[in-house]
């Protein structure tokens, strides 16, 4: 199983380090339009997502064809064939992307963490983790950059390692998108939460020492006896 931290501290990393070797403009220019982000932003307000992310997604799953589901690329308006299968048909592109990121694995609506690992290991997750199990960076996110060279999966299952992703990778996309239009941020990762402190039960406070001859309880012929006892000794002691 893969390991979800380790992956996202790679990620920022290969971030830190990347600078692309292709031109992402054109490409970026279509995603950030005003009428491309006003349909993100719309399916951003349904989901929770960052409308940049379904923006990148569109355009790997389908070439931001407004045909092709924010899924797999398959039409919306029919039932999907390829993974995830069974989808739809729906009613519009923006129902069937709301679907895609809130009942299609990884459900990108559950996640909380957008930081620059957080949100490059979201983007991988949706391609799957095939990559990050063989140790590669994905060309899914690094297509086009200096950190991916190559290595592909052409069909589910079939890795070859000599084939070279010729699509735009995710990370070159929302470089050349941020560039373009300033909105566009990772967010801090937050500290994690603090433990909390185990809670102890009370002490309960000593009990006194039951009444006794030399411990009489108060108010009792026992006390009243020390009493009279005391104040006899002490007249003894004057008179010696």
């Amino acid at each position: 199983m893969t390991d979800l931290v380790a992956l996202r501290a790679a990620n920022a990393r290969r971030w830190a380090a990347a600078k692309p070797t292709r031109n992402f403009g054109s490409v970026a220019k279509a995603l950030t339009a005003s009428n491309a982000k006003s349909a993100y932003q719309t399916v951003a307000a349904r989901t929770g997502v960052p409308w940049w992310f379904i923006a990148v997604v569109h355009e790997r799953e389908s070439s931001q064809n407004w045909n092709g589901s924010l899924a797999q690329g398959d039409p919306w308006n029919k039932v999907s064939v390829h993974v995830p299968a069974g989808r739809g048909p729906f009613k519009s592109w923006e129902d069937a992307a709301v679907d895609a990121l809130t009942h299609c694995a990884p459900y990108a609506a559950r996640n909380k963490d957008w930081s620059t690992g957080g949100s490059l290991t979201m983007l991988e997750q949706y391609n799957g983790l095939g990559y990050a199990a063989r140790g590669k960076p994905s060309p899914y996110l690094w297509a086009g950059t200096n950190q991916y060279v190559s290595g592909k999966y052409v069909r589910d299952g079939v890795y070859n390692p000599d084939v070279v992703d010729q699509q735009f990778g995710c990370a070159g996309l929302l470089m050349a998108m941020m560039a373009m239009d300033l909105s566009i941020q990772f967010t801090i990762a937050g500290p994690a939460p603090p433990v909390a402190a185990p809670v102890r039960p009370p002490v309960a406070p000593p009990r006194p020492p039951p009444p006794s001859i030399t411990n009489p309880a108060k108010g009792s012929i026992g006390a009243a006896i020390a009493t009279a006892l005391q104040a006899f000794l002490s007249l003894f002691k004057r008179g010696k």
